[in-house]
């Protein structure tokens, strides 16, 4: 195995996916990063060439910026190499080329590499199809103080799994911030509040409320490290797949 490539590789989530890689005893191929240089582990310089990267690697990982996607997937589909997509912040322009990609290569594309959150996504879904619409959907995540997007991908892709649950498209129930005279809470509504401070890895949880009672599913990372595992993992699964576009669901066989 010639290893994995990292996309976004000086930025946290690529230190800590090269990290978790030596600790698995998994080799790493190099990596590449567009901001910033240096190596992403002893005698492995980060450099700006993606297309190098994927002809020499078994599989990439992509925890870099949306603006970068679409020259990643050109390398890997021009490379017949998988790709495994963490970047969030994605909207449907990116999908559609996700999409596009998947007809050639293997693409995983994740709003989260946990194995928990994934679990927790599964636990969703299905107490979302076993309660009636009468049980409100909140979902509140907390992020630390240097995040870019909100919602976060994690929290958009516990609405996608209560969705899916209730047989309905997200986007058309979907709620983000409220702020004055807004009104009674829509009747079917899966809504979204987002928090930012500190140094938090991420915490989410999807409350399930009704008239005298209230369940709550959550999880709480407690450092990057849970991400790079999971992120490890999946590219080990994608890496013996076919060309198709899979989620984390499919890595842990839910």
């Amino acid at each position: 195995m010639s290893g994995i490539g990292i996309l976004g590789a000086a930025g946290r989530m690529g230190r800590a996916i090269a990290q978790a890689a030596q600790e698995a005893g998994v080799p790493i191929a190099g990596g590449v990063d567009h901001v910033a240089q240096g190596e992403i582990a002893p005698g492995l310089p980060i450099t700006g060439d993606p297309a190098a990267l994927a002809a020499r690697s078994d599989v990439l990982i992509d925890f870099s910026a949306p603006a970068a996607l679409a020259a990643h997937l050109d390398a890997c589909v021009t490379a017949g190499k998988p790709i495994l997509i963490g970047t969030t912040g994605l909207e449907a322009s990116h999908h559609a080329l996700i999409d596009a990609a998947a007809q050639s290569i293997p693409v995983l594309q994740t709003g989260n590499t946990s194995l928990g959150v994934n679990l927790l996504a599964a636990l969703v879904e299905r107490a979302a199809a076993s309660l009636g619409d009468d049980w409100d959907i909140e979902i509140v995540e907390m992020h630390h103080r240097h995040k870019v997007d909100a919602p976060s991908g994690t929290a958009l892709l516990l609405g996608e799994a209560a969705a899916r649950g209730r047989g309905i498209a997200l986007a058309g129930y979907s709620e983000r911030g409220r702020d004055g005279i807004t009104g009674a809470r829509t009747a079917g509504a899966i809504g979204f509040a987002a928090l930012r401070g500190g140094s938090v890895a991420g915490d989410h949880q999807v409350i399930f409320a009704t008239e005298g009672e209230r369940i709550e599913l959550g999880h709480r990372a407690e450092n990057r490290a849970i991400f790079a595992r999971g992120a490890i993992r999946g590219a080990q699964w994608l890496a013996g797949q076919p060309a198709g576009r899979y989620d984390m669901k499919a890595v842990l066989g839910l």
